[in-house]
């Protein structure tokens, strides 16, 4: 599903840049938040099919980042990314439906796979 627009959450700027970077290679449409607060701000204002989250934001956790978003647009698709991975935040980000749970560091083809992954199963639903 090329064009489909992605949301990348990330208080890591070489990260984001990262992200951006193989996502837009790949035909992505994407911006990108440093904070909570700003992604959901971007959300409000417009349409993402997908979002990344990190768990470990500065003004907030990614999984109270992902209710929030889920009440902003139900139908966006929302892959948690951290490298503080634990079994609660895991079970944590399951429960409030987020579509997918990676582990950095994340290498640009697992990162393809997982968006391609999700952004294909929400079309044949």
């Amino acid at each position: 599903m090329a064009h489909a627009t992605i949301l990348v959450v990330d208080d890591d700027q070489i990260i984001l840049q990262s992200f951006a970077r193989i996502l837009k290679k790949r035909g992505y449409d994407v911006e990108t938040a440093a904070t909570g607060h700003e992604a959901i701000e971007r959300c409000k204002k417009g349409s993402y099919d997908l979002a990344l989250l990190d768990i470990k934001l500065p003004d907030m956790d990614g999984t109270q980042l992902l209710k929030e978003l889920n009440a902003v647009s139900d139908t966006m698709i929302k892959i948690m990314v951290t490298g503080y991975a634990t079994l609660d935040s895991a079970l944590q980000s399951l429960l409030l439906e987020a579509s997918a749970y990676v582990i950095k560091p994340v290498d640009s083809d697992e990162l393809l796979k997982v968006v391609a992954e999700a952004l294909s199963e929400r079309q044949t639903r």
